[in-house]
């Protein structure tokens, strides 16, 4: 495939983003990789989780993915091809650590060595995520995030990554959405391991985040070079009216889902009120003198992955739709499950999820207006979609490709209101195992027809590669 072959219409851009803004788009380990049982890799939680049924749409699983580790020559070529300047995408825990300790094993390390290099042949910056929920299974049944040291082995973790790495990799984050993590796999089960523990939850989100500041410390030991950043998935919240009971759910949301963590990461400290909220369900005595502290040390960049906005009811019986499961799941909000989530009455993509750049706006202002000042990079940002490969050989998703562009005007205008955005990745390269919901839900920028891994370009990939080579938008939204 040749780069004229990859190129949209030209097009004089009319929104300009400033000089060495990134342009990236992202994948993770799990949903993409395959070979589950290659050159030592050891189980994760999700490879367990998948074999129960009831757990993923249609009983799918990742062992085979999109072969990206055996394709992952032709994968990165293709990124290139696309004029992305950046690839974000993270390493597998157990692929280098089978039981989540102990030696490296090489060959799995070994991979992403080779993955770097390729990148970094074909002029594509390597953006390094340490975790992104593929946790040994090992560490799961020694206790998994509920317990404390779970973080101390992810810090040697990082470390050992990291010092294998860092000569080639500068950008780096260590967990991605924390949020997730602990309270999908802890409190509704909805991923993996499939926990409903509301109290273990807790302690989940607290030990993911001290797993990054315990990572960030070990990793700032062995380089001051290395750019290191959190991860966090951020809603814009609103409430449904302005009764009392609909604006108290939507500081509930906001405080668990936004504040718990960015709190943490930036201010390195607990908003009061969620803890409140969390008190009829556990105490804090987890969290020790010094966590917070390590946990809020400075951060290089802070990586914000947006998607939606949620609007919420404290009103009895309220809907659920916004916030629905692919599968049997409890709730995730520990401490306020009596909130409702509600449709706002804007468009839907594929997942129920309401489309709303106004809302990215909202976090982006935020953010520069209520946090200590700090580099911001949009992590992640699409959309999934009913797609389908048509006669001419081609996916013509223009319902992606106008929500891109929406997301990108945004944070263009953010940029113009004094927001330090500095990047853009786009969720994800290619379509993959989407978690509980299995393959059938595509986010992908390229089409991949999973019978036979064969991948094509979607109408919005043509146009991000144009977007990219270009460096701005056209004057109006096309």
């Amino acid at each position: 495939m040749t780069t004229q072959e990859t190129r949209a219409e030209t097009r004089s851009p009319g929104l300009m983003f400033p000089t060495g803004f990134v342009w990236g788009a992202a994948t993770s380990a799990y949903q993409i990789e395959g070979a589950v049982a290659a050159d030592g890799r050891g189980t994760s939680v999700w490879d367990t989780f998948v074999k129960r049924p009831g757990h993923v749409v249609g009983g799918e699983n990742a062992d085979v993915a999109i072969d990206h580790y055996n394709r992952y020559r032709e994968d990165v070529r293709l990124m290139a091809d696309l004029g992305l300047t950046a690839y974000r995408f993270s390493v597998s825990w157990p692929r280098i650590q089978p039981d989540g300790a102990g030696a490296v094993n090489a060959k799995g390390l070994d991979f992403y060595k080779r993955l770097v290099d390729e990148l970094l042949a074909q002029g594509v910056d390597p953006w390094l995520t340490l975790y992104h929920w593929d946790l040994p299974q090992a560490l799961e049944d020694a206790g998994g995030w509920p317990a404390r040291d779970t973080a101390s082995r992810f810090a040697d973790f990082a470390a050992l990554v990291h010092d294998a790495l860092a000569d080639r990799v500068r950008n780096w984050s260590t967990v991605n959405e924390p949020w997730c993590a602990a309270f999908l796999g802890y409190a509704s089960g909805e991923h993996a391991p499939g926990r409903r523990e509301p109290a273990a939850a807790v302690r989940a989100a607290h030990h993911l985040n001290l797993a990054h500041g315990l990572s960030v410390q070990a990793m700032r030991a062995q380089r001051a070079d290395s750019r290191i950043g959190g991860c966090v998935n951020l809603y814009a919240v609103s409430p449904a009216t302005g009764s009392e009971a609909d604006r108290d759910a939507a500081r509930r949301i906001d405080g668990l889902q936004n504040r718990f963590f960015l709190d943490a990461l930036l201010k390195g400290t607990y908003p009061e009120d969620v803890l409140e909220d969390l008190r009829a369900v556990t105490d804090t005595d987890f969290v020790q003198d010094g966590d917070l502290a390590l946990i809020g040390a400075p951060l290089d960049v802070l990586l914000v992955n947006y998607y939606s906005r949620f609007t919420v009811s404290g009103a009895p019986g309220g809907a659920r739709s916004a916030a629905a499961a692919p599968t049997d799941s409890g709730s995730p909000w520990v401490g306020s499950e009596h909130v409702g989530f509600v449709n706002g009455g804007r468009p839907v993509t594929a997942m129920g999820w309401e489309i709303d750049d106004s809302g990215l706006y909202e976090l982006l202002t935020r953010l520069a207006r209520d946090y200590p000042s700090v580099p911001l990079v949009i992590s992640e940002n699409g959309a999934a979609f009913d797609d389908e490969l048509t006669g001419d050989g081609r996916v013509h998703d223009l319902e992606r490709l106008s929500y891109i562009d929406a997301h990108l005007r945004t944070c263009h205008a953010a940029i113009e209101a004094g927001v330090p955005l500095q990047g853009y990745f786009a969720w994800s390269l290619m379509d993959n195992f989407e978690w509980a919901w299995g393959y059938g839900k595509r986010f992908g920028l390229v089409y991949v027809d999973y019978p036979t891994q064969r991948r094509v370009l979607k109408d919005s990939a043509l146009w991000y590669a144009e977007t990219a080579r270009h460096g701005g938008l056209p004057g109006a939204a096309e």
